[in-house]
């Protein structure tokens, strides 16, 4: 399936729950949908646990 497409499913489903369920459905779906993508993109191996924990490659600790 083409990232249109799964873009055009979730935009009708915040729709949907925008419509129907109100503003607060609509902020329940995209947080729910966006944990989703993360767990998704942890279970196919693009992110590992230390991803977010650890500094990113160009700032520098302070000691």
């Amino acid at each position: 399936m083409s990232m249109a497409v799964v873009g055009m499913i979730a935009g009708m489903a915040l729709g949907f729950a925008g419509y129907f369920g109100g503003f607060g459905a609509f902020l329940l779906v995209a947080a729910l949908g966006a944990a989703g993508f993360v767990v998704g993109r942890f279970v196919e191996g693009d992110y590992e646990l230390g991803d977010f924990f650890r500094p990113r490659d160009g700032r520098r600790e302070r000691r």
